[in-house]
Formats: C-alpha cells, sequence, structure tokens
C-alpha cells in the first residue's frame, strides 16, 4: 500500500445514488395504471353479473340449501363490487357501469343445477385472473384486497363442489 499524497487524483468509488423507486411501474414490471384500471373494470362486471345471477337464482332453487349457498354467494359478489369499485376511484377514474356478458350467458341455462356449473365456472375463471395479475399489482393495499377476493373465490367454488357432491350422493 503507499501513502496517499495531496497531489493524488481523488476518485470516487461509490456507485451514484439508485432511482429506482422513481422508475414506472410497468418499467419495474407491475401493472401500468392503465392496465389495473382495465383490469379492476372487468373483474367489476364479471362480478356484477355473478351478483346478478346468483340473486335472480336464489328465489327458484327449490331447495333452502341451494337457495342460501346463492345468497351467500351473491353477498360476496356485492362486497367484491364495492372494493372494486372504491380502488377504481382512488386511482381517479370512474367505475363501469356495466353488467358482464357472463349475466345473459348464465340467465339461458335453463336448469339450475347446469347454471350453479355454469356460475362456479365464473368463480374459477375470476381466481384465474386474479392468479395472473397479483404479482403484477404494487400497492400493497389493492394486492392485500385482491388477495382476499381470491381466497373468498375459491372457498365460494368449494362450498358449490361441496353442495353439488352432497347432492349426487344423497
Amino acid at each position: 500500500m503507499t501513502n496517499r499524497t495531496d497531489d493524488d487524483i481523488e476518485v470516487e468509488v461509490s456507485s451514484p445514488v439508485c432511482s429506482m423507486h422513481e422508475a414506472d411501474d410497468a418499467y419495474m414490471g407491475y401493472a401500468s395504471k392503465n392496465e389495473l384500471i382495465a383490469f379492476l373494470n372487468e373483474l367489476l362486471e364479471a362480478e356484477r353479473a355473478g351478483a346478478r345471477a346468483t340473486l335472480e337464482s336464489a328465489p327458484i332453487a327449490g331447495s333452502y340449501r341451494i337457495a342460501e349457498l346463492l345468497r351467500t354467494i351473491q353477498r360476496d359478489e356485492t362486497r367484491w363490487c364495492a372494493m372494486l369499485a372504491g380502488h377504481i376511484k382512488a386511482l381517479g377514474e370512474v367505475p363501469s357501469r356495466r353488467v358482464g356478458v357472463f349475466y345473459g350467458k348464465a340467465m339461458a341455462i335453463g336448469g339450475l343445477g347446469d347454471r350453479i356449473t355454469f356460475l362456479n365456472r365464473g368463480q374459477r375463471w375470476v381466481v384465474r385472473k386474479l392468479r395472473e395479475m397479483l404479482p403484477r399489482v404494487r400497492n400493497d393495499q389493492l394486492h392485500a384486497d385482491l388477495y382476499e377476493m381470491l381466497r373468498s373465490h375459491e372457498g365460494n367454488i368449494t362450498l358449490v363442489n361441496d353442495l353439488v357432491a352432497s347432492i349426487s350422493e344423497g
């Protein structure tokens, strides 16, 4: 090691300040604001369709267990509609007021058993969409709410599957 003298040139050896926190979400691999808004509106329309289809299907169930399950899912769908609309508003946008095409497809199915099976497919669609998007959601509160929505839909799928199995056995 040599002794340093006043004539030596000072060399900066540290890295410049990291500015990654200033990088755009999309650059960092997260969903952009526009992508999130489109996703949340797509889910909102689907949840609204599911809420409406279960609300209109419960009174014709003929079985207390089936009607109660449909009402439970309907309340859940309504809860998620409010959560999604709240996050869309928090992002500075107006939530969609449309009902997803899922509603018309579900209501066109005449047999309640087939309609419930279709409704469960809709629940699985939401689960798939949430699993795809969750790793790309940077906002902690939105991530937590969407994760809770995912778990709720997985629970509803299990409830429907269990009910269908018990009816098949009974």
